[in-house]
């Protein structure tokens, strides 16, 4: 899709520096753009590429808008200006539309949802307008999808689950399977059964292969605009606050509550029954076991270096316990020979 400059500020707001009517096709970065194409400067770190760059525009915040002379959308916030640009540029083509023929459909949809092939919609379920399931998709029984929500490939949702307005949910992911609830009797596990929902808000994104399970008698709730990476595991009753966001393999377990625009990184691991505040971010691969009451980032990863030095600060970190308890015994003792003085 072509679409002049001033065009693209019509419809995202912004200012046009330059020759308004510069046509661009497609965004680049910096670095490999070509003519007709628009790349984007978020950080002084690439001033020399800009200098170099064979884009027809930019996008620039008001700071850098003089340090070229080309053709520029000048905002306050270049990144997010370039990733509406890009979906601008790059609207979605589903390739389908209708229910699909092979489709098994036992519930009344509006005229504007999307089936694809072997799809299967359970009974009483209800969409919103221009909801669009993939092929292969499974929604179970009672299920709601609000409007403009998409749905790619194998998606499953399980029975009663409710999904808001303009989510997206990528191929393999599963949303309302059973959380991992077992009651020990004797040697032997008793299963309890998962009686819960999974609630899911508004202008959410979940990744690839990802599983939301649902409560076991409380809901699981992801709030607005929250976004889930690929591999994440929400377990059963957690509740994730308006736009949090969590990378790749991240892991929350059951019955904690994230507050809202909290940040986990990749293979951060989160410990059940537990809080974590407004604006807490976890570092990627760290281990939270208790809550976090106050906001800030919070890491707890052992930093790499060689494998032999490893194994020599692993061996003085074992020995720390013991350290402590002679320091505490030296310092009683300090203290008592001061008292006979």
């Amino acid at each position: 899709m072509e679409k002049r400059l001033d065009e693209i500020v019509r419809c995202l707001g912004g200012r046009v520096e330059g020759d308004p009517a510069i046509v661009v096709s497609q965004v680049a970065s910096l670095e490999s753009a070509k003519t007709g194409q628009i790349a984007f400067l978020s950080t002084p770190k690439f001033l020399d590429q800009l200098r170099v760059t064979r884009a027809s525009a930019v996008i620039l915040s008001p700071q850098f808008a003089e340090t070229t002379s080309l053709a520029r959308i000048v905002h306050p916030n270049p990144y997010a200006y370039y990733a509406r640009v890009v979906a601008l540029l790059n609207p979605v083509l589903h390739g389908f539309s209708g229910i699909d023929r092979s489709a098994v459909v036992l519930s009344e949809l509006p005229a504007s949802a999307n089936i694809g092939a072997q799809t299967v919609i359970g009974k009483r379920v209800q969409f919103g307008e221009n909801v669009t399931v993939y092929p292969g998709c499974v929604i179970g029984d009672d299920v709601f999808i609000d409007d403009d929500t998409l749905l790619y490939p194998r998606v499953v949702v399980y029975n009663d689950c409710r999904i808001g307005k303009r989510t997206i949910i990528h191929a393999g992911t599963v949303i309302g399977g059973d959380g991992f609830g077992f009651a020990k009797e004797g040697d032997a596990w008793v299963k309890i059964p998962q009686i819960g929902r999974v609630i899911i808000g508004d202008d959410v994104e979940i990744g690839v292969n990802t599983a939301v399970d649902r409560g076991a008698l409380d809901d699981t709730v992801i709030g607005n605009g929250v976004k889930l990476d690929n591999l994440i595991q929400i377990a059963h009753n957690v509740q994730i606050g308006d736009h949090s966001a969590m990378a790749g393999c991240a892991g929350i377990a059951g019955s904690t509550k994230v507050g809202k625009r909290c940040t986990i990184g990749g293979a951060g691991m989160i410990g059940g029954h537990i809080e974590l505040a407004d604006d807490v971010h976890v570092s990627g691969g760290t281990l939270i076991a208790k809550s976090l009451k106050t906001p800030g980032v919070y890491t707890g990863v052992y930093p790499m270096e060689m494998h032999g030095e490893w194994l020599h600060n692993a061996t003085q970190i074992r020995r720390l316990a013991q350290l402590s308890k002679r320091i505490a015994e030296l310092e009683k003792k300090f203290d008592q020979s001061g008292e006979k003085s």
